[in-house]
């Protein structure tokens, strides 16, 4: 009964995800769909982690879920833990075991459910917040701009707020945390456009040119593990994007990944890897993997900014952005 009412409690009502009721772009019928069962998918797994007694538990239902959209249940149920780990009688570990489990073949989008959990933390728990791993913690980042774009979308997208000095992780980063912050928010607005390439591509260029290539990078990133875009319309994106394409091929490239990693490819991940990237997926992921920093991961800028630059550089040196 406990468990129970702390899902009853903890889980964001489903209409949250609808279209109309956030206010974004309906494309068309099938776009719709897709992005709010999405929506959907996040809600569940996060249901089923704040109710359940182990990861364990947890991972048996989210097995269950459709293969395209298991990811996005994968990053609900990071949420959750992160959230039952921060709270003062919820104990402690569930993240932890998460990932030495199921979830590590997941660790993207685990991360990125910490970082929608950091957005609904009050920041004095944040201490609580575990995020090990010092190459992959900044997609926490990522998964913090995502929640602030897709919750807050007239700040964050009409009104390109960016806050000064923010506050996570601690150390000098040279101020990376926004930048990682607007990799979330690119990937949102794919949401906030309706997978529309011609519109998330004019609201990218709205925002100050200093922010466009990370912008671009999330959008990639989404196009590739959300889909949502036939072939023309990933080219447009692609042929949009500009002096980004290293950028679209990075994110794309981390989608790839992601997918790969989980064992979770399907027909909209191969087409989107072909056009930013020119390759499979299979082959996109590798370079990923070559592509990993061999020295520090902390600094200005990171470990994870370095590896991003390096994926980035090697598409170009492939001709192909």
């Amino acid at each position: 009964m406990v468990r129970a009412l702390r899902r009853k409690i903890l889980t964001p009502d489903m209409s949250a995800t609808r279209l109309d009721v956030r206010g974004f772009h309906e494309k068309s019928p099938a776009a719709k769909e897709l992005l709010e069962t999405v929506g959907r998918s996040f809600l569940t797994g996060f249901a089923h982690a704040a109710e359940a007694r182990t990861p364990a538990d947890a991972e048996e239902l989210l097995e269950r879920i459709t293969k395209r959209f298991r990811g996005f249940a994968y990053e609900g149920a990071a949420m959750a833990f992160t959230i039952v780990d921060a709270l003062p009688f919820g104990g402690r570990g569930r993240l932890q075991g998460f990932l030495e489990g199921r979830g590590k073949d997941h660790v993207y989008m685990v991360y990125v459910g910490v970082g929608w959990a950091m957005a609904r933390l009050p920041r004095m728990v944040w201490s609580r917040v575990q995020a090990p791993d010092p190459l992959l913690r900044w997609l926490a980042l990522d998964g913090y701009g995502f929640h602030q774009a897709y919750f807050q979308t007239a700040k964050y997208v009409h009104g390109q707020f960016q806050e000064p000095r923010f506050p996570w992780p601690r150390g000098d980063h040279g101020g990376y945390q926004n930048r990682a912050i607007d990799q979330g928010i690119g990937r949102a607005m794919w949401f906030v456009g309706g997978t529309d390439p011609d519109l998330v591509a004019s609201m990218i260029e709205k925002f100050p040119q200093a922010r466009r290539a990370d912008l671009y990078a999330g959008t990639g990133l989404a196009a590739t593990y959300a889909g949502g875009a036939s072939e023309a319309e990933l080219r447009e994106l692609w042929e949009r994007a500009g002096q980004y394409r290293p950028q679209v091929a990075q994110g794309s490239a981390f989608g790839a990944t992601a997918r790969v990693q989980a064992g979770l490819l399907g027909p909209h991940t191969e087409l989107a890897v072909r056009v930013f990237c020119g390759m499979t997926p299979e082959k996109a992921s590798l370079i990923c993997a070559e592509a990993l920093p061999d020295g520090p991961l902390d600094g200005a800028p990171p470990g994870y900014e370095v590896w991003r630059q390096r994926i980035a550089d090697e598409f170009v040196s492939l001709g192909r952005c």
